[in-house]
C-alpha cells in the first residue's frame, strides 16, 4: 500500500528589487556613460529635471518625506527577476541597450565608425550592404582579427538579421576591409596580418626576403629556428636579424589603440577619482561630484499626480492619468536613488582603497603596494564583494603618478625570507625586470628565473614564476631568443 509523504525543500534565492537592479546597472557606468544617461532619462522622463538651487543629486527632505507618505505609491519587493512585471523588464533592457550604445571615448570615432567611413568611400554601400558590412566589422575583436569563418557569418546574418548572403559577396566584402587602415585589419591570424602590411610597404632588397620568410616558413619563424631559416633563406645570421628586426617594426595587433588594453584609452576619458597628496594627507575626491548636475522630481508633475488622486474615484480618465503620473514619479525616484547609491559606494570604496594602500599613494612605487584581495575591501566598507567587483573593474583613479583602474591594486601576497608580506605585483615587477635585462642570445630559463627571484627574497616555486610569465605575457625563454641584443 502506498503512502503519501510528504518532504520541505529549502532554498535560497536573490531576492532583488527593480531598484537594486537599477543601482547595479547605474553602478558599472562609466563617468562618460553616466552623463549620457542622465541626459537621456532628462529627456524621456518629464518627472525629472534639474535642480539649480540644490548642490547634491537628490531631492529635498521635504519631498522625500511626502513621498514616503503613501504606501501606493511602492512598488514592493520582488522575490526574484522573474517576479518583476513585464513593462519593468522591457524598462530594464531598454537602459541596458542604452547603455550598450554609448561609445566609450564619445570625443573619437570608434575603430568600427572608421572602417564604415572608409569603406563608404572605395565602393558603393546599399542600406543592405551596408548592414553585412557593419556586421562584418562588428565582428572584428580588439586586437583587429577577424577570426571567424565565412560560413559563420552566413549563419548569424540568415539566423540573427534575417539576411541570406551569398559566400562570393561576404568574401568580397573582407577582402576590402582587409585594405583600409590600419593595415593588417580583419586578418583571421598573425601571419595574415604580417603580410597584409608587408604588401603596403615600400619596395626594397629585405622585402621579398621578409615575405618569403612569413609566407613559406611561418612555422619555424615564429618558432625562431634560426639555422633553418638561414638555410631555407639562404643569408648569413646577420641578414637573418635584419629580417627579424624588419618585422618588429611590424604591427602585431592591428586594432592596438582602439581596445581596452590600449595606452590611448586614457586620453578620451575622465578619471572617476582624484587622489593628491598635501603635507602628507591624501585627499580624494569624486570627479562626478562636481561635474554632474542636481536632480529632483518635478513639482509640476507632483502636483498632476495629487490632483488626479483626488479625482481618480470619479472617472476613468484621471485613474488612468495617475497611473501614468505614478509610473514616471516612481521611475524619476528610482533614478536619482540610484546616483544617491552610487555615489555613496564610490566613495567608501575609494576610501578604504587608499586607506589600505596609502604607502603606494604617497610613493608611487610598485613595490609599496600591499596584498589586497576583493574581500579586504568589503569588510572595510561593509558593502558586498560582487559590489566592490563591479566598482574595481570598470573604476579609474588619478593619481600624482598617473591614471589606474582600480583593479591594479588588487592582488594576492606571500611572505618573504624576512616575514614580511609582498604582493604578487611586486614580484611581477621583478619578474619582468629579469627578463627585461637578460641577454637575448641567451634568455633566462623559467628555473634560472626562479633561483634569481629567490636571492632577491621572493622565494616561490617554478611553476609559479611560469604562472606570472605568462600573466605578464611574456614567452618562454625559446622564443625570446634573438640573433643580437637588443638596442
Amino acid at each position: 500500500m502506498s503512502k503519501l509523504t510528504q518532504q520541505q525543500k529549502t532554498e535560497q534565492t536573490l531576492s532583488l528589487t527593480p531598484a537594486q537592479i537599477q543601482a547595479i546597472k547605474i553602478l558599472e557606468l562609466t563617468g562618460l556613460e553616466l552623463t549620457s544617461r542622465i541626459e537621456h532619462e532628462l529627456e524621456e522622463n518629464p518627472a525629472l529635471e534639474e535642480d539649480y538651487e540644490q548642490p547634491a543629486l537628490e531631492t529635498s527632505s521635504e519631498e522625500r518625506e511626502n513621498d514616503t507618505n503613501d504606501q501606493d505609491w511602492e512598488l514592493g519587493e520582488y522575490a526574484s527577476e522573474d517576479d518583476i512585471p513585464e513593462y519593468k523588464l522591457r524598462e530594464l533592457q531598454e537602459r541596458q541597450s542604452v547603455r550598450e550604445e554609448i561609445p566609450f571615448a564619445s570625443g573619437a570615432p570608434s575603430l568600427d565608425e572608421q572602417l564604415m567611413s572608409q569603406l563608404s568611400l572605395v565602393t558603393p554601400l546599399t542600406d543592405r550592404r551596408r548592414e553585412v558590412a557593419r556586421y562584418i566589422i562588428g565582428n572584428i575583436n580588439e586586437d583587429g582579427y577577424l577570426t571567424r569563418s565565412v560560413e559563420e557569418l552566413q549563419d548569424d546574418l540568415l539566423f540573427k538579421a534575417g539576411l541570406d548572403v551569398s559566400t562570393d559577396e561576404l568574401t568580397e566584402l573582407i577582402r576590402l576591409i582587409k585594405t583600409l587602415d590600419p593595415a593588417g585589419i580583419a586578418a583571421h591570424d598573425l601571419q595574415e596580418a604580417l603580410l597584409l602590411q608587408i604588401e603596403r610597404l615600400p619596395s626594397d632588397e629585405l622585402k621579398p626576403l621578409v615575405e618569403r620568410m612569413v609566407r613559406a616558413h611561418y612555422d619555424d619563424f615564429v618558432n625562431k629556428r634560426f639555422d633553418k631559416l638561414c638555410v631555407a633563406l639562404s643569408v648569413s645570421e646577420e641578414r637573418l636579424a635584419e629580417l627579424y628586426d624588419y618585422v618588429g617594426k611590424l604591427n602585431p595587433k592591428p586594432g592596438n589603440g582602439f581596445g581596452d588594453d590600449s595606452d590611448a584609452r586614457f586620453a578620451h576619458f575622465t578619471p572617476d577619482f582624484i587622489v593628491t597628496e598635501r603635507s602628507g594627507e591624501l585627499l580624494i575626491s569624486l570627479a562626478e561630484e562636481r561635474d554632474l548636475p542636481a536632480l529632483r522630481l518635478s513639482p509640476t508633475y507632483l502636483l498632476m499626480l495629487e490632483e488626479n488622486k483626488a479625482k481618480a474615484k470619479e472617472n476613468r480618465q484621471s485613474r488612468e492619468a495617475m497611473t501614468f503620473l505614478k509610473h514616471k514619479v516612481e521611475q524619476a525616484r528610482w533614478f536619482i536613488d540610484a546616483l544617491a547609491q552610487r555615489q555613496h559606494t564610490l566613495r567608501a570604496t575609494m576610501t578604504a582603497i587608499v586607506a589600505h594602500q596609502r604607502a603606494f599613494f604617497l610613493s608611487g612605487e610598485v613595490t609599496d603596494l600591499r596584498p589586497m584581495i576583493l574581500r579586504d575591501i568589503a569588510e572595510a566598507t561593509g558593502l558586498d564583494i560582487s559590489t566592490i567587483s563591479r566598482v574595481s573593474n570598470s573604476k579609474s583613479v588619478q593619481t600624482d603618478f598617473g591614471v589606474y583602474m582600480l583593479k591594479f591594486f588588487f592582488g594576492e601576497g606571500m611572505l618573504n625570507d624576512e616575514g614580511e608580506s609582498i604582493s604578487t605585483r611586486e614580484i611581477k615587477k621583478a619578474l619582468s625586470e629579469l627578463i627585461e635585462s637578460e641577454d637575448k642570445r641567451a634568455p633566462y630559463s623559467d628555473e634560472r628565473l626562479t633561483e634569481l627571484l629567490a636571492e632577491r627574497g621572493y622565494p616561490i616555486a617554478r611553476r609559479t614564476v611560469a604562472k606570472y610569465r605568462e600573466q605578464l605575457r611574456l614567452p618562454v625563454a625559446r622564443l625570446r631568443k634573438a640573433l643580437r641584443p637588443a638596442k
